[in-house]
């Protein structure tokens, strides 16, 4: 297997056929986004290989000027779930050497149980992956659980960090977001 950045037409490619039937499309950031953002050196997409099959993903937000990366999607391809393909990715990323922050749904209030445990099946894969949760926020008009594999850094430089990650443009964006307080809608839905 191979970890690597992807070409513009895999990232097409990836875009068309996993990012738009895994993700929902408020959290969905746009691919002429993330185009504009590689183009500024500020994103990458790395996929993981097996000859020229994509077996997963994983997309990386960073700027310059911040030492914290954002793990903003990471995914297996659907035929090869459940594999351990998702940890071996982390563990790939970890290897870099780059302290990261990544966001998983937090249970919804009133949502069934079989959503919500996904949810929380979610936050423990990167629990066991070695990522520590460290505090709510709000991005994409919903709640997350911001989880970090950033051990040289204080929670608080992560939460700066993480929050100019996506600049000042993002209204969305709560970092950390208080108890009981509902996320703003989200800016990709404007």
């Amino acid at each position: 297997m191979t970890f690597r950045e992807m070409t513009r037409e895999e990232i097409t490619a990836w875009y068309d056929n996993e990012l738009t039937r895994t993700f929902i499309a408020q959290e969905r950031k746009p691919l002429e986004k993330i185009f504009a953002l590689i183009a500024e050196e500020r994103y990458e997409v790395w996929g993981l290989f097996e000859s020229s099959a994509l077996l997963g993903y994983a997309c990386l937000w960073k700027a310059p000027q911040i030492p914290l990366v954002l793990l903003d999607y990471l995914g297996v391809t659907a035929a090869r779930r459940n594999a351990g393909l998702g940890g071996d990715i982390l563990r790939r990323l970890q290897q870099q050497g780059r302290p990261l922050v990544t966001e998983s749904e937090l249970p919804v209030l009133g949502d069934s149980e079989d959503a919500n445990a996904i949810r929380l099946r979610r936050i423990a894969f990167y629990g066991r992956n070695g990522f520590t949760a460290a505090y709510p926020m709000a991005t994409c008009g919903m709640a997350w659980q911001a989880l970090t594999y950033a051990p040289q850094l204080a929670v608080e430089e992560v939460m700066a960090f993480h929050r100019a990650l996506y600049g000042a443009e993002r209204t969305d964006v709560v970092v950390p977001l208080p108890e009981g307080a509902t996320p703003p809608p989200s800016f990709w839905g404007k």
